[in-house]
Formats: structure tokens, sequence, C-alpha cells
């Protein structure tokens, strides 16, 4: 037993070394001196987090070096892996070894956070530890997809609504949606960036509807689908936009509220549980609390 506390330990000791040695200990040479300088006068929050995303993965992979057969293994058997990466909005090359390396490295820290528990229950602590942390990056990956797409789902109708606004006043479709892109931002910054990559995909050369279909891929959304498949249409049959756009606007906005009272009127049901547990036996005791203490009093009165 203190031999396997032992390796625990030394584990830990390697990647906290490894961490120093990646992110602190890095020598940097003159040139990259000068340039951080140059750069931190005109820094770019956006170019700051990308390096310090960089920097971590990085750490990550230089951490589970030891364990790539089966980080490659894992990549191989998993081919959707980066299509639900985008999905949840991780596009970049090295998100898919990112994920695959803090997959591995989680049961390390599981079996190492099981080395506080009891002697003679440190094996056990060690396996359930593992086998949840191992399943740990896929239930936040799921979480994040649900959570995006949610997301892109509430802010669609507004910004199909201000899509009319736009093209009414005398814009392209093309640059109406460049225009919300930057307005919607602030606000969401999921479906900006959509429709930030299909101005960037016709800029590139890419046919309208196809650059709208790629949104739909990588969504994975069923109101997406209905509205390039709204677009399409209306291409096809040569149909004011405007007008196709406003009322399929008017439908989403619709459905929205719908599942709004869908939800209110689920909360009647949902609230029994609580009720019958925890609300209804406390009026229970106090109600009946003093009654039953009065006639135990008077019971033990007439003995």
């Amino acid at each position: 037993m203190v031999a396997l506390i032992a390796i625990f330990a030394a584990l830990g000791l390697f990647t906290a070394a490894a961490l120093i040695l990646v992110v602190v200990a890095r020598k940097r040479s003159p040139i990259e001196v000068r340039l951080s300088e140059l750069r931190s006068r005109y820094r770019d929050p956006d170019a700051t987090e990308a390096a310090t995303t960089y920097r971590a993965h990085d750490a990550l992979a230089l951490i589970t070096r030891p364990l790539a057969p089966f980080r490659d293994w894992l990549k191989s058997n998993d081919e959707q892996l980066a299509y639900r990466l985008g999905v949840a909005g991780y596009r970049n090359p090295e998100d898919v070894e990112t994920f695959l390396s803090l997959k591995l490295l989680a049961p390390i820290v599981g079996v190492l956070l099981a080395t506080f528990a009891e002697p003679h229950l440190i094996l056990l602590y060690a396996l359930f530890l593992g086998v949840v942390a191992f399943f740990v990056p896929d239930l936040y990956l799921f979480y994040a997809m649900g959570k995006r797409r949610a997301k892109i789902a509430m802010a669609l109708p507004d910004s199909l609504d201000l899509l009319v606004i736009c093209m009414e006043a005398g814009l392209g479709i093309d640059q109406a949606v460049l225009r919300i892109a930057k307005e919607i931002a602030p606000a969401n910054p999921e479906l900006s960036e959509e429709f930030l990559i299909i101005g960037r995909e016709q800029r590139a050369g890419k046919p309208r509807l196809d650059a709208w279909r790629s949104m739909a891929d990588r969504v994975d959304l069923d109101t997406v689908n209905q509205f390039v498949a709204m677009l399409i249409q209306t291409e096809r049959l040569g149909t004011p936009i405007a007008r196709a756009l406003g009322e399929f606007a008017d439908a989403l906005r619709t459905k929205r509220l719908m599942l709004a009272e869908e939800r209110a009127a689920k909360t009647t049901v949902k609230l029994i549980f609580p009720l019958a547990l925890f609300i209804f036996p406390a009026l229970f005791v106090v109600l009946l609390g003093p009654g039953v203490l009065s006639i135990i009093k008077i019971l033990g009165d007439l003995d």
C-alpha cells in the first residue's frame, strides 16, 4: 500500500514539473521577447486567449506523451469526435488532441484523489474515481453542445427580424448577414460566429446555399435545418426573401412561446415531489405536533 501511494505521489510530482517546464520555464529567444513587448502595446484579447490556449495544449501534450498510443487509439475509434467538438464550438485543429489528453489525464487525477481515502478503501475509490473521471470530459462535451444549440435557437428569431429590417432598408442578404453578425456579437456570440463563417465562406467563393447548408451541418439543430430549407426553397421559387424570413421568424417566435407555456404547465406536476417530500412533512409536524404531545401527556396522566 505504501508503494502504491508513492507511485501516485510520483505521478503528481511529474505532472506538476511538466506544467512548470512548459508554462513557466520555457526559454524565449530575444526576438520573441521583443515581439511580446511590441504586442503588449497593442494587445488583442482574442490573440491573448488563443496564445494561452495554445500553451495549455502544449502542456497537456507533453504530460500525456507517454499515453500517446492510447490517445491515437481513442481518436481512431471515435470518428465523430471532431464533429461533436465543432457543434460545441471547439473548432481549432488542436482541440481534438486537447480533449483526448484531458480524457486520459482525468483518470490519473481521480486515482490521485483516491489516495486520500482510508487505506483499505483506496483500491475501491481509485477504481470508481478513475472510471467516473474518464467520462467527465464526454459529459461536459454533451452539456456544451446542448447549451450552444439552445443559445442559437433562442437568438435566431430576433436575428431574423433584424435581417428582415436590413433587407427592407436596401441591403442584400449577404451584406445583411455580416451586419447582423456584428450587431448581435455582444448578446449572442455563438450565432454571430456562425454568420461570420458564412460570410468568410462566401468571400472564398462558396455558393450561398452551400454556405447555409454548411451552417446547418455545423449547428445540427432542427430550427436551423428548417431555416436553410426555407432559404433553398425561396431561392428556387423566386419568392421575396424578406417576406419569407418575416413569416419564418413569426413561426419560430410562436414555437418559442408554446415551449415556454409547456414548461410553465409542467411546473405544477414538478412541484408535487418537493411538496410531498419536504413541505408537507414539515407542515404535519407543525400542525399535528402540539396535539400529539398533548394526547401523550393526557394518557400519561391517566396512567
